[in-house]
């Protein structure tokens, strides 16, 4: 059964979606043409990124979609540019040119209606994306057919705190997948490039860490917030080298219904960062189910459910099966 997607204007969403198959398609090449057509689609949509992580068979990306805005002829012909070749941009400008000169600001409005559409929305955003990937690989490797598993998983994560959490959820994926130990040594991630010194990745990560500080004060509570544990190495004998997560401790703090510290929990794969819904606070997962009570069942009375095994995050659905898959 589809898990409804609830969108509003301003808000901040983790995204997943996934190759067919689980196919292993994108290797280095794939990646850096990925990582490109994504910066571009995210600068012609006008949504925010605040990080991202791209895989061999899946993606993840940490957006804010922003209230919709105003876009005016030259804004809109700079990110034409973005997507279309040069002769496309060419053809609009010297059209809106002539519609603004016969002051028919009606009909200009109307020619960039189309493209303005699917800016500031996350589905039309995810739809441009996800089409303009698949055209790519299946032009380069003489393939047809769709690129992706089913539609995408969108979950609404608030503010503050949580959307930290999310963030370094996301940076610690190839951590997770065992592809380095350090997340700054992926170079396919949010934080990888804001190590880089990218300007526009470490303003997302700034937007999601602490809005209004400097990069240096974000990046201190960030690292802490992503090596302050970790995957537990050891030495030929036994001893301990790295410190770390002991994985059968993971294990028997879950078996027993215990609860782990965030640092440790980010560190496994935790379906509530991709299945919840809505992510946050008590109060916040409550605000977004009293806003959208028609995509819940009429049975329930409260929106907020509390993620096992984690202090102080709800989500909006009650996951049951396969919560945490633990490290190692």
């Amino acid at each position: 059964m589809r898990t409804a997607r609830i969108q509003e204007p301003g808000s901040y969403y983790h995204i997943v979606s996934r190759v067919i198959d689980r196919r292993m398609l994108f290797a280095l090449k794939e990646k850096e043409r990925f990582r490109d057509l994504l910066h571009r689609v995210v600068a012609f949509s006008g949504v925010h990124l605040l990080t991202y992580a791209i895989l061999d068979n899946h993606f993840h990306l940490l957006v804010q979609v922003p209230l919709p805005q105003t876009v005016d002829d030259a804004t809109f012909l700079a990110r034409m540019a973005l997507l279309y070749p040069a002769q496309i941009v060419k053809t609009y400008t010297d059209h809106l040119g002539q519609l603004r000169a016969e002051q028919n600001h009606v009909g200009a409005e109307r020619l960039k209606a189309p493209f303005v559409r699917r800016m500031y929305s996350l589905s039309l955003f995810m739809k441009t994306l996800k089409q303009r990937l698949t055209q790519s690989y299946n032009q380069r490797h003489g393939r047809k057919g769709t690129l992706w598993e089913a539609r995408f998983k969108s979950l609404m994560t608030e503010g503050a705190g949580s959307l930290a959490a999310v963030a370094a959820y996301i940076d610690l994926n190839a951590v997770r997948a065992g592809l380095v130990d350090d997340p700054k040594d992926y170079r396919f991630c949010g934080y990888a490039e804001a190590v880089a010194g990218l300007t526009a990745a470490r303003k997302g990560l700034v937007m999601a860490l602490a809005p209004g500080e400097d990069w240096s004060a974000a990046a201190a509570h960030y690292r802490t917030l992503l090596y302050l544990e970790g995957e537990q190495r050891v030495s030929e004998d036994g001893r301990p080298v790295r410190r770390g997560i002991d994985p059968e401790q993971v294990r028997q703090v879950v078996e027993a219904g215990g609860e782990l510290a965030l640092p440790t929990l980010l560190r496994c794969r935790v379906r509530y960062f991709t299945d919840g819904v809505v992510l946050g606070s008590r109060n916040y997962v409550d605000g977004v189910f009293q806003r959208h009570r028609g995509f819940f069942s009429s049975r329930r009375t409260t929106g907020a459910r509390k993620l096992r095994h984690s202090a102080g995050l709800y989500s909006a659905r009650r996951l049951r099966l396969d919560v945490i898959a633990v490290p190692g």
